[in-house]
């Protein structure tokens, strides 16, 4: 068993390293897509709305199927959907249609979301008490694929504008990515909800209501879905951002990286903190560093400053957002797990692409970068501050499935 747990968790890490090679070009890139096949500016954020509310949509039934047919064989359908969906997207480009940009788009965004149920495959198969230490052993690995922004995607751009047509080859080459990660996908044999099921008594598993009353699911449901939403709608409107800071469009690409880099850069680290200090704790602490990082893209706009902020962005992240998965993980049985993080992705889905709609239009109507990042800062303060007075005790970790 620990073969395959190990075996497996080594290629769920490198299966991420090739979609966040995808991602970053889509979040990078959707907005700029979506104005130069339009040519409307002030629907900007409608291109990171569809990526996230697409993503939204597709998690929750593929959280449901997973515990039913096992976690394996809808990744590789969300792998699927990630060679799809560039392809669209490349097509759209081509005959200057918005109609299949957003269609491409959306199919990223759901690629994403499902791909990203990794994390929680992860976790489970490792004993309770180490679980953020294996998710962060496999979310480590994405920050390898910040590589991809400055050594593939950089150079594609440097020095160069590009119109619609313009857009078609690096929208291609990105479904070259999340192929490399369906291939991968296939050497995990052992399916990470049956190695799960050794820890646990089996029982019959909850509807979900019940599971959302028990003690400790709701902090860790707000600090999910708030620390998610906040990064993910900031996150989609940086590549837009820095282009009307008048910084070249090959620029975004090192923000989006230092930005994973937050991400994912120091989360072995983080794995292992979160269970020294305590996940609640964690949760208020990384929900404080968005609030400030948010803060600061109100007073840089260099890329050196953005790049800072977008930095403290994902690595308040990283700890928010894995203290509550990992927790939400433990206050589930492997038959309810799916349903519990599909519906954690998907109202933090909902948020990102809430915040991604309304900060486009704060920003082509209320003034630019300024407001964009209050408006983010303060919805980062109030989950803070909801989960640092939430004091209600989970139980110990692995309830019975």
């Amino acid at each position: 068993m620990i073969t395959d747990v190990r075996r497996n968790a080594f290629l769920l890490a490198l299966g991420l390293v090739f979609l966040s090679g995808m991602v970053q070009l889509a979040v990078a890139l959707g907005t700029v897509t979506i104005v130069a096949v339009t040519g409307v500016h002030s629907i900007l954020g409608l291109g990171p709305a569809v990526f996230l509310i697409a993503g939204a949509l597709a998690v929750g039934p593929a959280g449901r199927l997973s515990d039913r047919f096992g976690r394996m064989p809808v990744i590789r359908t969300g792998y699927a959907l990630g060679i799809v969906g560039p392809l669209v997207t490349a097509a759209g480009c081509h005959w200057v249609s918005g109609v299949l940009v957003f269609l491409g788009l959306g199919l990223c965004g759901a690629a994403q979301s499902i791909v990203l149920l990794s994390r929680a495959a992860a976790a489970e198969m490792f004993p309770p008490e180490r679980r953020a230490r294996g998710m962060s052993i496999v979310l480590f690995a994405v920050v390898s694929g910040a590589i991809w922004g400055p050594v593939v995607f950089g150079p594609m751009f440097s020095g160069r504008q590009f119109d619609a047509h313009d857009l078609t080859v690096p929208w291609l080459a990105a479904g070259l990515f999340t192929f490399a990660g369906i291939a991968i996908s296939f050497g995990i044999r052992r399916d990470p909800r049956d190695l799960s099921a050794a820890y646990v008594a089996r029982t019959d598993p909850k509807p979900l209501g019940e599971i959302l009353r028990r003690p400790g699911v709701a902090t860790a449901m707000v600090a999910a879905v708030s620390s998610f939403g906040v990064m993910a709608g900031v996150m989609n409107l940086a590549g837009y951002v820095a282009v009307g800071h008048h910084h070249p469009q090959g620029s975004v690409f090192t923000i989006i990286s230092i930005h994973i880099v937050g991400m994912y850069g120091l989360v072995l680290f983080v794995g292992d903190a979160i269970e020294r200090i305590g996940r609640r704790r964690s949760m208020v602490i990384g929900l404080g560093l968005i609030a400030l990082s948010n803060a600061g893209m109100a007073w840089f706009g260099s890329i050196g400053g953005m790049s800072l902020a977008m930095f403290g962005l994902g690595l308040g992240w990283c700890l928010s957002y894995i203290a509550a998965t990992t927790e939400l993980v433990d206050l589930a049985g492997p038959s309810e797990r799916g349903r519990l993080v599909g519906l954690s992705d998907l109202l933090s889905s909902f948020g990102g692409a809430g915040l991604a709609l309304a900060g486009g239009v704060v920003y082509t109507g209320a003034g630019g970068s300024v407001p964009l990042a209050w408006l983010a800062t303060g919805l980062a303060v109030l989950a803070c501050a909801w989960v640092a007075g939430n004091k209600s005790a989970a139980p110990s970790p692995a309830v019975a499935d």
